[in-house]
This record gives structure tokens, sequence and C-alpha cells, in this order.
């Protein structure tokens, strides 16, 4: 069956505005640091604050009102789909990088790429586009065709996140956008050595008033401080009783449990409790009392992290490019790492023919052509920020922070030819979807 030019222009140009789109907003975010609006500190805690804040938000939302006992087979597929391509995308990576011979970045730039807000804006430029259009099914909207996408992202994003966090802790350590901050990591290390403040000294500083005082009332203070202290020690006293044997695995447990996990499960609890669905989702003459206040506020709130991680990205590229400015001859980015980690993110990884046959040839899929769609681009993209921390965790040599922040500069300002796998997966949905038929 084939295709005319007309057929491909009019998705491709739509393609093209929605990448487009993304990296003029990326670009909003280097201005913003260029003219002194966002200052380098703030933007780190800005990303913390979507990771931890926005990002949960929107996972609740999303996830509670998509997610229902009817609907849940449907994201069995995607879990699936995440954890392979993860483990994957890491094998590629390091045996790529002793194939090749390539930098030592190249390992994490394939096994990792943008999985949060990249998607969820671009799906988001897709409706405005219209091209979404050819691939709803009967009595579907574009909006809800959307929503739905936007929850298969944000499980998908969940996951990646979570396996960034257990299994590449030595490769990666989680950073940049998914790491605490300085002060946190040394908060952490001292509850670690057991050099907890005491109580009298508790109450010496509770009197200085600065930007990180407690608003609660000082007697609330001094207990809330003095259970946590309790419940620490009371856990560590456990966590040494423990055989020795169990201590990894609970390690590898604990590093799970980040805050877009704790969002998901919080989400899927509500979508799949009845009751609470009923209260959190329903018209408030319908029973969803909270729907007009509890939950649109939590709306409001997740609204706001895919635009807002996207600037966030524009200042840590405004960052590289400062690097480069300041060393123009160092830290040399191979034409090979380029064009092979190019190849992978944004012709391969698509897996357009897979997904296609997996959805036309079993039953392993439903009907839904936007899950599809959704899972051909899922591993698509550039590398993820996070690589800007690895150079400064692991204490990189300046070269290749240099390298680095040069490649990224590159990613993101090639992300446009995402618009070729749009099409291809658009075109590959629209062949399934009239072959399911």
């Amino acid at each position: 069956m084939g295709m005319n030019g007309s057929e491909l222009a009019v998705p491709l140009v739509g393609a093209f505005q929605a990448s487009i789109s993304v990296l003029l907003t990326i670009v909003f975010g280097v201005l913003a640091a260029q003219f002194n609006l966002l200052s380098t500190k703030a933007a780190k805690e800005l990303s913390t604050l979507c990771v931890r804040m926005f990002m949960p938000a929107l996972l609740i939302y999303q996830v509670g009102k998509e997610l229902e006992v009817g609907t849940l087979p449907r994201y069995i597929p995607i879990i699936i789909w995440s954890i392979a391509y993860n483990l994957l995308s890491m094998g590629v990576g390091s045996i790529a990088s002793r194939a090749f011979s390539l930098p030592t970045w190249a390992s994490p730039a394939l096994a990792f790429n943008n999985t949060t807000s990249l998607p969820l804006l671009l799906v988001k430029s897709l409706e405005s586009t219209g091209i979404l259009n050819s691939i709803l099914r009967d009595g579907d909207t574009a909006s809800e065709a959307v929503a739905r996408a936007q929850s298969y992202f944000l499980i998908n994003a969940m996951i990646s996140n979570s396996m960034t966090f257990a299994l590449g802790p030595r490769l990666l350590k989680p950073g940049d956008e998914d790491s605490p901050s300085d002060g946190e990591i040394e908060d952490d290390e001292e509850q670690q050595n057991g050099n907890s403040e005491d109580d009298d000294e508790v109450d010496r500083t509770e009197h200085v008033v600065d930007d990180r005082t407690s608003l609660l009332p000082r007697r609330v203070v001094r207990k809330v401080n003095r259970g946590g202290r309790w419940v620490y020690k009371a856990g560590y006293h456990h966590w040494q009783k423990l055989p020795h044997w169990t201590h990894e695995p609970l390690d590898i447990f604990y590093s799970f449990m980040n805050a877009p996990l704790i969002g998901a499960i919080v989400g899927a609890i509500i979508g799949l409790t009845p009751f609470l669905h009923r209260l959190f989702f329903n018209d408030s003459t319908d029973g969803g009392y909270l729907n007009a206040w509890l939950t649109a506020a939590i709306r409001n709130i997740g609204d706001l992290f895919a635009s807002t991680q996207i600037i966030v990205v524009g200042v840590k590229l405004s960052q590289s490019l400062r690097k480069m400015k300041r060393g123009e001859d160092s830290g040399p980015v191979s034409k090979t790492s380029v064009a092979f980690i190019t190849l992978v993110r944004f012709i391969i990884w698509p897996a357009i023919p897979l997904i296609w046959a997996v959805a036309t040839k079993t039953n392993l899929l439903n009907s839904d052509p936007i899950l599809w769609f959704s899972m051909m681009l899922m591993p698509t993209g550039p590398p993820a920020m996070i690589l800007v921390a690895l150079s400064d965790v692991n204490g990189s040599p300046e070269m290749e922070k240099m390298a680095i922040a040069k490649f990224l500069t590159i990613s993101y300002a090639i992300t446009p030819l995402i618009c070729f796998s749009v099409v291809g997966s658009l075109k590959a949905s629209e062949a399934a979807l009239k072959g399911s038929g």
C-alpha cells in the first residue's frame, strides 16, 4: 500500500511543528538563564520541585483518572515494555561503548533518554496540530486520547526513573533533576553516622528565625524532631539485627521508593478503589465531592510539570553553552559517538516494526492505537539531562565535562528529528488500526 507525498507531508509538518515548539520552550529556558531571570541554584531547586511535587501530582491525577479495574490490563504492556527496553538500552550501551571504543559517557547516553517532560510536552503539541485524529477510535476525542497517552508516558517515566535509581547507581547516581540537593546528602550522611542533634541543641536554635524556620508551633516541632530521631534509631537498630545478606536486596528495594513511584502508587489506589475514584473524579452532583477543590488543586500542580521541567532543561543547556565558550579547544566530541547515539535514539529505538507486528499479529495489546503510538515513541528522543550530574558526581575531568556539555547541546538542537519517528509511528498505527479493523 503506497503513500503519496501529500499523505506524508501533513503529518510530517505537524510533527515538525510540535517538535519545534518543544525546542523553542527549551530556548526560552536558555534565554531565562542568559538574562539572569533564573539562576543555576534556582533552576536546580525548581527541578527538584518538579520531580518531587509536580510529577507525583501529575501521576496521581492522570493515573488515578485513567486507571480503573476495567482499564488495568492496558497498562500491563506498558510496564513490560518499559522494563524491557530500559534493560536492553543498558546492555546496548555497555556493549557499544566497548566495541566501538566510545567515551565513558556514551553508555549512559544510550541507556537513558528523556522520558518525562519532553514526550509529555510533545504529545500535547501534537494535539494542537490535529495529526492524532487519524488514529482515534470511534467516539474518541483528541483530548481523551492525549490524556491516555500522557498516562502511558508517565508510567513509562516512573519505571525508567526507578530503574535508573535502582540499577544504575554506580553508573549514573541519582543526580540532576532527580537528585537530592547537596544539603540533603549531607543530612543523610549525618544521620547514617548517628550525628543527630540532641534536644538541647534543638532548643538553643529554635529561637533563630530564617527562611528555613518551620511555621509549626515550637512544641510541635520539638515533638516531630524527637519522633523522627526515635524512628531513625529504632529502624537502624532493627536494620543492624537483620542478616547481612538481606542488606543489599533491601537497599535495591529502597532505591525504588522515589517520589514519582509513590505518586503512581497513590494514583493507582485511587483509581482502583471505586469509592475513591468516584470521590475524586466524578462530578460534584454525582458523588465527586473532592473533584472541584482537591482534585482540581492536584491537577493544577501537575500541569506545571512538563513545561517547567523543559525550561529547566534550557537553563542547564545554557550552562553547557557557557562551558563550551570557556573551553572551545577542549572536550572534543567524536562524530562516531554523535552519529551512533543519534541513530539508536531517533531511528532504531522507535521499534515501529516490532510494535506494529505485536499489535496486528498477536492479542498481547488491546485495540487502542494511542497505546501502540505511545509505545513506539517511548524509547525515542535525546539523552536525559542527568548526564550533566554524572560528570559532577563522578568527578570527571574537565575535558569530559566539556564533551558532555557539547554533546547534550547537539542532541537537543537536533530534537526536531523526532518528527520522523512521530510520522512513522503514526502511519504504522494507522495501518495496524485498519488491519485490526
